[in-house]
């Protein structure tokens, strides 16, 4: 596994591909990274369960809307993250960004923001978010826990490719954040391949 300079250099390489927003609803998200002596690790909140938020208790990066006073998606991913988990990446190392995509379901756009957390979080969940936890890297790259899986959103039973993360196993990562999770690893070199169907 890269260290985090050679993840920087990675993501400047990359030339990230910016999607127009269209009718699309612009959304920005933070990919934190923190390296530890196990290894590095990427941070995750798990969303608390709210009737009609399509992506109630899942697993996902902070995030959300663009707004108009953001000054931009990188401002409304550092806002939002501070917001629901009260982690102030504004003195955190940016490493770069990923290239946009849009959700296959909803319409939207969704931007992502690569950072280092390089001092101790203090971690402070609002009430969009149920918990807050770190995963090795070295997890997300197992194979053994890729795979395939059925879930229900918006009403609808969906076959999708997904990630076992250890004591969420009730809730793997699927959908937008299994994608730029994937993408992410494919920048650095990785490319985990879907293990088994359940």
């Amino acid at each position: 596994m890269p260290d985090i300079d050679a993840i920087e250099k990675s993501l400047k390489a990359s030339r990230p591909q910016l999607i127009p927003r269209g009718s699309r609803i612009p959304t920005a998200v933070a990919l934190v990274l923190r390296d530890t002596p196990a290894g590095l690790e990427m941070l995750f909140i798990e969303r608390a369960r709210h009737e009609g938020d399509p992506w109630s208790g899942n697993i996902g990066f902070p995030g959300g809307k663009v707004e108009h006073h953001d000054r931009g998606a990188r401002r409304a991913a550092q806002r939002e993250t501070l917001e629901e988990t009260g982690l102030d990446l504004g003195g955190s190392r940016f490493l770069g960004r990923l290239s946009d995509i849009t959700g296959a379901h909803l319409p939207v756009l969704i931007s992502c923001f690569v950072y280092c957390l390089e001092t101790p979080a203090d971690f402070r969940p609002s009430g969009e978010v149920h918990s807050i936890f770190w995963v090795p890297l070295d997890m997300l790259l197992d194979p053994a826990r890729h795979l395939t899986m059925r879930v229900n959103f918006a009403g609808k039973e969906l076959d999708t490719p997904a990630i076992l993360v250890a004591g969420r196993e009730h809730m793997p990562l699927w959908g937008i954040t299994y994608r730029l999770v994937m993408q992410f690893l494919a920048i650095l070199g990785h490319d985990p391949r879907p293990g088994r169907q359940v």
